[in-house]
């Protein structure tokens, strides 16, 4: 455990120096989030962000209403972890599971060093691991255990019932990092409401071998989540195009649900190193926020 302490460590002292010299010391944006919380509504006046408009109240006709917010200075931080067996592909030890807990463990650092309060939610098809949010170096090693040392329940995947669970669960408005392969369906309608109650991230893990299967003729392939192995003719080129395509168009269809719902959307092979990603995400959130 000691060793991967430092290992997590290692990485998030690089994540912060390189980050620290490109956004000029406001590194932590990333979980500072907007720094709102939702206070009230109040009539809309000339000039106020049209952002800000509730709609739903709005179009009772009895006028145009705005939120207000107030500073929120106790911004909890939850990782999302989905910890299903899709997320078992890749070589050994650099697997998709691997980069995934990786990216939460030194996420988790970076929010212990800031002082923020951190959660975590492990999730296949049932809630696999839950700690609710707290502060400072104890529970960051509280969460990294609960991370790296989890054995799974189930190795099937519902992130529509991770998701609706993080709903039910989280009422304050928090920074919600999911980190996920997104290889599932039916998950978007409690993926978007996750993003209107909350400051989202998604973080896609990708393995290239899941869109370029080489034509090997007929192979067995295991289905990790149902137990069941499957007999593949790889020979065809239709074959391989087809799983290329599924997989490019899933991809597309992720990016296009997160730009239309002000989810920051990042996605990390397994052949890549973390902390080029990860700075591009405190890049773009930096950004957004001085925009805001």
């Amino acid at each position: 455990m000691d060793q991967l302490f430092s290992k997590l460590r290692k990485y998030e002292i690089m994540i912060r120096k390189v980050a620290n010299n490109h956004l000029q010391g406001e590194y932590q944006s990333l979980f500072k989030g907007s720094g709102l919380e939702f206070d009230d509504l109040r009539p809309y006046q000339y000039g106020d962000d049209v952002r800000t408009i509730e709609w739903k109240v709005s179009a009772k006709g009895h006028g145009t209403f705005v939120k207000t917010f107030r500073e929120d200075k106790e911004q909890s931080v939850y990782f999302l972890l989905d910890i299903s067996g899709s997320q078992d592909i890749g070589q050994q030890d650099n697997k998709k599971i691997d980069k995934g807990k990786l990216i939460a463990g030194v996420l988790t650092l970076a929010a212990v060093y800031e002082g923020s309060q951190i959660g975590l939610i492990s999730y296949s098809d049932q809630q696999e691991q839950l700690i609710l949010p707290s502060k400072g170096s104890k529970q960051g090693v509280k969460i990294i255990r609960g991370i790296f040392d989890h054995t799974n329940k189930s190795l099937k995947t519902d992130l529509n019932g991770m998701f609706s669970f993080a709903l039910n669960l989280i009422k304050k408005r928090s920074i919600i990092i999911v980190i996920s392969d997104f290889i599932d369906e039916d998950y978007e309608r409690s993926f978007r409401a996750l993003a209107e109650r909350h400051d989202l991230v998604a973080i896609q893990l990708t393995d290239p071998r899941e869109s370029a299967l080489p034509a090997l003729g007929i192979i067995p392939i295991f289905d990790k989540e149902r137990g069941k192995t499957t007999w593949v003719n790889t020979a065809f080129g239709s074959f391989s195009k087809k799983i290329s395509e599924t997989f490019t168009i899933e991809r597309e269809y992720l990016k296009e649900i997160c730009k239309k719902n002000q989810i920051n959307y990042l996605a990390i092979d397994t052949t890549q190193d973390i902390v080029a990603p990860l700075i591009d995400l405190f890049k773009y959130r930096n950004k957004r926020m001085k925009r805001g």
